[in-house]
């Protein structure tokens, strides 16, 4: 049963999607698409197929990396070092709905698979091409990879502590934004098409999907040329905001308004801190927030994180644990509110894997319908529905054009 059969329910349901995306930021906005309901061809090269599939770790000889991020997907294999398995994704573009690409800035313009060339073909097709620093200005030509990214776009000299320096954020962020980013601009694509019949061109990057995110942190900087350094794990306008240490670890808390700050004062008994003028409002508490650290810390040390974190929830007053990830897999928040999955792998057998997080009513309690395919699994059936006959598809195996494993 083709994904679009089964599909029926989701939003995105009738549309063909061909993933020409390798590594994380294209791959994780098409799974997003594939998630929604639309039939994403993963389109890989032989004989290796996408280049993640070598990168370890790996569970039972498949990639971890590979399985994260190609869920809901089938697998069309073809070598595109020959002119005929160009040619054939050229001919499947003229059916498609949306193609994705990250490929360097000209690779597509090379293999005559740019915006220019696969639209003359199919006007209604929408494009999106995700680079690592766009496709114009003095670094687009440059090689894009994420911690790259998060250097050149400000957002590591914002992240880290005062003795480390800056910070790479610890998942790959400048790829996974630059994926979500490029999935708001298809979905907008598509409503615009409704009402022009035609497709367009959508284009982001690393480096912009990140400095999009810079939000208050930019603002301050380009209103009052204010610079902000490494922010740690305290919130940069709002005190007391962040890690705290109880007596079995750190926990977040956010004491963010005066209310909550006075039910604070009540909760550990400093009310002489209420009305006292270094602490009365969040101005005065940020210009001594060390001070303010440490008295909370010396309190907060003689419990633990999870007993604060119930005594302050109690009080509506923001607080939360901070986990480790076995830890997050085995909470029974995580648990009952279904954010992990299990799914069938040919290879695997049961399968957990992280759902997509939005709840709606087409998903039926469930987002991850398939398992991220075996390299060319689904060659022969892919083929089949663009129009090519049996006989097409075993000469295109027989001169290697095309690896199913089917």
């Amino acid at each position: 049963m083709t994904n679009t059969q089964n599909n029926k329910a989701l939003p995105l349901t009738g549309l063909k999607v061909l993933d020409l995306t390798r590594a994380l930021a294209g791959p994780f906005s098409a799974m997003i698409l594939a998630d929604l309901g639309a039939d994403v061809i993963k389109i890989e090269p032989t004989p290796n197929g996408e280049m993640v599939r070598g990168w370890g770790p790996f569970q039972d000889g498949i990639s971890v990396y590979y399985l994260s991020i190609h869920r809901n997907k089938r697998s069309l294999a073809v070598d595109f070092r020959q002119p005929k398995g160009l040619e054939l994704i050229r001919n499947m573009a003229k059916q498609a709905d949306i193609i994705i690409e990250n490929f360097k800035p000209g690779v597509m313009t090379d293999m005559k698979m740019d915006y220019a060339a696969l639209s003359a073909l199919n006007p209604r097709l929408i494009y999106a091409s995700i680079t690592g620093f766009g496709n114009t200005g003095p670094y687009g030509s440059w090689p894009g990879m994420d911690q790259i990214a998060q250097g050149m776009s400000g957002l590591m000299s914002l992240t880290g502590q005062a003795a480390t320096g800056p910070t790479r954020v610890g998942i790959p962020i400048g790829d996974v934004v630059g994926g979500m980013w490029a999935t708001m601009g298809i979905q907008a694509a598509i409503i615009q098409r409704q009402a022009t019949g035609r497709g367009q061109l959508v284009e982001t990057s690393l480096l912009a999907g990140l400095i999009g995110l810079l939000t208050v942190q930019g603002q301050r900087q380009l209103s009052l040329g204010d610079t902000p350094g490494v922010a740690g794990n305290d919130h940069p306008v709002i005190c007391p905001y962040g890690m705290f240490e109880a007596s079995d670890g750190p926990f977040n808390m956010a004491a963010a308004t005066e209310d909550m700050w006075v039910k604070l004062c009540q909760l550990i008994g400093i009310e002489d801190w209420i009305t006292h003028p270094d602490f009365k409002d969040n101005a005065s508490r940020c210009k001594h927030r060390e001070q303010v650290k440490e008295r909370l810390n010396k309190i907060f040390a003689t419990r633990k994180k999870m007993e604060w974190t119930l005594e302050l929830v109690k009080l509506s007053i923001p607080a939360g644990p901070i986990l480790t990830l076995d830890q997050v897999f085995k909470d029974p928040h995580i648990v009952e509110t279904g954010l992990v999955e299990e799914v069938d792998h040919p290879k695997l057998g049961k399968l957990k894997l992280v759902g997509n997080p939005l709840k709606m009513e087409g998903f039926g309690g469930k987002t991850v319908r398939t398992a991220p395919p075996e390299l060319g699994a689904d060659s022969r059936e892919v083929l089949q529905e663009y129009g090519l006959s049996d006989a097409d598809i075993n000469t295109l195996i027989a001169e290697k054009i095309i690896q199913s494993t089917h």
